[in-house]
């Protein structure tokens, strides 16, 4: 999520929704970033080594991990954001993940949580770019949309009543699809696990 509207919404203080091009509104779920949620925990189980937290937002993931010990940092483009992370204890940087980040071919987890996986719109781009970041033996770790739900890129913006921020591209990747995007930057699903209602996949390089 993009621009000063996300900012806002993280202060807690607006409703700040989401809207496609069709017109179609649903609320941020900022409530759902702000502290640890059912399915985190098994997420948070396999990480291994030094673990890399894309779009970490308010840092909850970063923030647990640094807590059970594990090396972990969090990048987030909203400088609010990684400012709350940084506030709760969590190491993060303010960074795009297509940009420069520290730890190239060193991390030997990345997380794309919280449907992270869509960022840029291109699912297959960016899963070639976490695996840049990965070290030898690393994975993604990745949550996804259930079974029967429809992968696709849509352009979206945020609203919060009349003031509206541009538009830009989000992908959904269904769990029945992961295995196409994977095969796509020459990964593969090494498991796949529902908890809570949540879907998530390990990929393996």
């Amino acid at each position: 999520m993009i621009g000063e509207l996300y900012e806002r919404a993280l202060e807690g203080a607006h409703r700040v929704e989401i809207e496609d091009a069709a017109g179609r509104r649903r609320p941020l779920p900022v409530a759902d970033w702000l502290a640890l949620r059912p399915g985190d925990a098994a997420l948070l189980d396999r990480c291994a080594g030094p673990t890399l937290d894309v779009g970490s937002g308010p840092g909850r993931l970063t923030v647990a991990l640094t807590e059970r010990g594990l090396l972990a940092l969090g990048i987030d483009i909203a400088p609010h954001a990684v400012a709350l992370t940084v506030a709760s204890g969590g190491p993060a940087l303010c960074r795009d993940v297509f940009d420069q980040v520290p730890g190239v071919g060193l991390w030997q987890t990345v997380l794309l949580a919280d449907g992270n996986i869509g960022i840029g719109g291109d699912p297959v781009a960016l899963l070639r770019r976490a695996g840049e970041l990965l070290g030898q033996d690393g994975r993604i770790l990745a949550e996804v949309t259930g079974p029967g739900t429809r992968s696709h890129t849509e352009q979206v913006r945020l609203r919060m009543a009349h003031t509206v921020g541009e538009w830009f591209p989000w992908a959904r990747v269904s769990a029945d699809d992961i295995g196409v995007f994977a095969a796509g930057c020459g990964a593969a699903v090494a498991e796949r696990w529902e908890e809570a209602g949540r879907w998530f996949v390990s990929l393996r390089f």
